[in-house]
């Protein structure tokens, strides 16, 4: 058989309902309700008189950020593990088992309270409580620009 030897069917006629209507009685409208009248309009928010979707989220208000807070890492912890002269970076954090992997990548910030008596240098890629900012300065400690 070649191709210029194929024919197309056949059309199968419809089945059509009288009065030229094309989908019977109800017309796919269903038997009675507010839906099944001309010119009905139902709100899309409404939901058969229960508490709808918005309603119920009015009660869920508030904000959460997708960006998750910064690890920390407390001020004693840092006078406890590092001697003097040493460098305090989220790499060396990291050799100390002070912080998680996941500092590399969101950064760490240091808070707390306390004394640090040696002079330590801290990497300007930490984030530092105002407290702490004073603290390092105000006892010889350098932060690196």
């Amino acid at each position: 058989m070649q191709i210029h030897e194929l024919s197309v069917g056949k059309k199968k006629g419809r089945k059509r309902i009288g009065r030229g209507g094309k989908r019977g009685t109800y017309s796919g409208r269903g038997n009675k309700g507010q839906k099944a009248r001309s010119g009905a309009h139902v709100n899309p928010l409404f939901e058969g008189g229960r508490c709808s979707l918005v309603e119920r989220l009015k009660k869920v208000r508030g904000f959460k950020s997708p960006h998750a807070k910064k690890p920390f890492v407390k001020l004693s912890d840092i006078a406890r593990a590092f001697s003097a002269g040493e460098t305090v970076s989220p790499e060396t954090l990291l050799a100390k088992k002070l912080a998680s992997k996941d500092i590399l990548k969101s950064g760490v910030k240091i808070i707390g309270t306390g004394t640090i008596p040696k002079g330590l240098l801290f990497d300007a890629t930490l984030s530092l409580s105002e407290g702490v900012r004073k603290i390092i300065e105000g006892q010889g400690s350098t932060l690196n620009r």
